[in-house]
């Protein structure tokens, strides 16, 4: 018998690849019956091989109906394309759905299933989140041709959650803030007057601006932004922060507006190491005063808290909600408005 071209060994009998160069590579699947009639298969791998199943009556490849092959497809296809973040959590979500799922066929798993997934977690919070995960899994194997059956997991219920109310007021603010090194107090106020994540603060570089407006491009969502830099009456507190910074960076080559004295850009552990002695002080500094209750709220002040400091003290929800790159405002309300209202006394 005539061995198969090498290129198609990794393809069903009967199906060949075909390549075309029109600017970038085109691969086609197609398949060849016993007439030497040539089907046009499409360019999907996992939808040309179900396709040849098909066609020649036979069951669905294994690897392409259980869950472990689906798995694999979504990490290989559909995880690379989001940011950095949602990627490294989405990796140890599948580590923990892996165990349960990994050998199931798509088509038995059921409502009932996921339920008792839920239930059997310790980590009621992660749970919610794998669950979701594994919901947008299902929805793109529905996509991929390789499930007709409806998502099990819609409709089922997530475990409750209680959203943090850390509120840093400024008191706690002021105790770190007056420990900590100028590289840290320049991440700290620009963490809070633009209000974005500390993985997008650390990376903010002198070049990002345009005008009267700072750009920000939000690595967990993509979104970009244009804060405002100046107002009528000139600069306003973000404007001259990022000048001040500027300025202080002028010898150094890098654009990068958090550096060091040795002209090093702030790295996630270098603003780590710099948070956390900066706060060891401050507690200490409390203790020492004889206020164990505020070294402990010092203690529980973490860098991403500073973020929802920014959307708590921002009077109008509105622009707390468009600071933050949030489509909904009930986001920024339930989540990251950590003060109540602003009452007035009986008298």
């Amino acid at each position: 018998m005539r061995p198969r071209n090498i290129e198609n060994r990794d393809l069903p009998p009967g199906v060949v690849r075909r390549k075309r160069k029109s600017g970038k590579v085109w691969v086609g699947y197609y398949y060849r019956d016993s007439t030497g009639k040539e089907i046009a298969l499409g360019s999907d791998l996992s939808k040309a091989r179900l396709k040849w199943a098909e066609l020649e009556a036979k069951e669905k490849p294994v690897d392409l109906t259980t869950m472990n092959g689906i798995f694999d497809r979504y990490e290989h296809d559909v995880i690379p394309k989001k940011g950095e973040r949602t990627q490294k959590d989405n990796l140890a979500e599948l580590k923990q759905l892996r165990p349960t799922f990994d050998g199931a066929p798509i088509d038995s798993i059921t409502p009932a299933n996921i339920a008792g997934y839920r239930d059997a977690r310790s980590a009621k919070v992660r749970a919610n989140r794998e669950i979701a995960l594994l919901s947008h899994v299902f929805n793109m194997a529905r996509e991929w041709g390789l499930t007709e059956r409806e998502n099990p997991c819609q409709g089922i219920r997530k475990n409750k959650e209680t959203p943090p109310d850390y509120y840093a007021n400024a008191v706690v603010w002021d105790a770190v803030y007056g420990m900590a090194e100028p590289e840290l107090r320049e991440a700290m106020d620009l963490g809070y007057l633009t209000g974005q994540r500390p993985a997008d603060v650390i990376i903010m570089r002198s070049d990002d601006t345009e005008g009267d407006y700072f750009l920000v491009t939000q690595g967990k969502t993509g979104l970009k932004l244009r804060i405002l830099m100046r107002t009528e009456v000139g600069e306003n507190s973000l404007g001259q922060l990022i000048r001040e910074i500027s300025e202080r960076n002028a010898h150094h080559p890098s654009k990068y507006l958090l550096i060091n004295k040795h002209g090093k850009r702030m790295t996630k552990g270098m603003l780590r190491l710099r948070w956390d002695k900066a706060r060891e002080k401050a507690q200490q500094k409390a203790i020492e005063q004889g206020d164990p209750m505020l070294a402990a709220k010092i203690g529980g002040f973490q860098f991403r808290d500073i973020r929802p400091k920014a959307a708590s003290e921002i009077v109008d929800i509105g622009d707390a909600s468009l600071l933050l790159g949030h489509s909904k405002q009930e986001i920024t309300k339930r989540v990251y408005r950590r003060i109540g209202a602003t009452a007035k006394p009986s008298k």
